[in-house]
């Protein structure tokens, strides 16, 4: 396929790229700071932002990669996972977009977007591989074996893992979002001051269970800390202490999924994938097990039009050409177990 305009609205990020042949001209996010005063993504503040935010940012995209609205061939864009009012603005932009160019639409799985996101820069990756997806919302371990097969081999059966960093951040007092606060603090605290739980570590599964750890640090919080008291100068302490229990369970499982696979290949994507922590488990492990550990560069580990963009391609390149000739698809909230054509 040659150029493709694509669009990412699941979640807090408006974004639009703009790719030729698979190669990646433009990649446009704009975040919305308004939900950082409520400690979290408020729906209906989320929808009014990708509103305001998507026409400027097409245009940027389009500036950036040099390309005219007329250049544009095909319209990839995210229909599911993620906020129904979200998923909708980005949906109808897009449906709008390509009628009136009188062009193909891609409708995108935000997640299978992030199964294949460290493909976009690096030509070493090879199937099959075991992918991780972690983020604010869904934590997955995924075996890989094309563009379009896949299974899921266990998820969080609570909390995502970018979730229970939120929570802790907020537990804290730290604000939002989490992740990266926590990233920056545990940096200067040590990971061994307390000891926090890693649900489900022993278990032969491959699921996630985040839930309990959130609820533990709220009780070590209440209980050494009563009215904050001491707590500010063990923040850092007890930020390494979070990341590591987190982090630890992360990487084993995934790191068991290759083993009992006999995969060598592994990709680590999502938001979360973004902790630089996380990055240095997984490389130190990865190498000492003879795994090669595939890592998206940040602008693609956060939500993304690219990755979007980049996985329509790949499909109708594969030889999916009945692809975008349905505009009837609709918006979905909930996520993908397997897939297979």
């Amino acid at each position: 396929m040659a150029i493709i305009l694509a669009i990412e609205t699941s979640c807090d990020d408006t974004s639009v790229a703009v790719l030729e042949s698979g190669k990646v001209l433009s990649n446009i996010i704009a975040s919305q700071a308004i939900h950082n005063e409520w400690g979290g993504i408020v729906p209906e503040l989320a929808s009014r932002e990708h509103i305001s935010n998507i026409s400027q940012t097409t245009r940027a995209a389009l500036v950036k990669s040099g390309k005219k609205i007329e250049d544009i061939e095909a319209v990839a864009v995210t229909h599911k996972p993620g906020l129904s009012g979200s998923l909708i603005v980005g949906t109808s932009f897009a449906k709008g977009l390509a009628l009136s160019l009188k062009i193909p639409i891609y409708p995108i799985d935000h997640i299978e977007g992030h199964l294949y996101s460290a493909a976009i820069e690096s030509t070493e990756l090879e199937f099959p591989f075991i992918s991780l997806v972690v983020s604010g919302g869904h934590t997955s371990i995924f075996d890989v074996r094309s563009f379009d097969e896949y299974k899921v081999l266990g998820s969080t059966i609570d909390d995502a893992a970018g979730e229970a960093y939120d929570k802790t951040a907020k537990l804290l007092g730290l604000g939002y979002p989490g992740g990266p606060i926590i990233d920056e603090l545990a940096q200067k605290g040590d990971a061994n001051f307390y000891s926090f739980p890693r649900p489900l570590l022993r278990e032969k599964n491959l699921n996630f269970s985040f839930s309990g750890l959130k609820t533990s640090v709220r009780y070590y919080v209440k209980k050494h800390y009563p009215e904050s008291v001491g707590l500010e100068k063990d923040i850092p302490n007890l930020c390494a202490s979070v990341q590591a229990a987190i982090n630890e369970v992360l990487v084993l499982k995934t790191i068991r999924a290759a083993k009992t696979n006999g995969i060598t290949n592994i990709t680590i994507n999502g938001g979360v994938s973004a902790n630089s922590d996380l990055r240095n488990r997984f490389m130190s492990i990865g190498e000492a097990n003879n795994l090669k550990v595939f890592f998206p560069s940040l602008e693609y580990s956060i939500d993304n039009a690219a990755m979007i963009g980049f996985l329509a391609d790949a499909r109708f390149s594969s030889g999916n050409k009945d692809l975008g000739n349905d505009f009837r698809f609709r918006v979905n909230s909930i996520a993908i177990r397997s897939r297979k054509d």
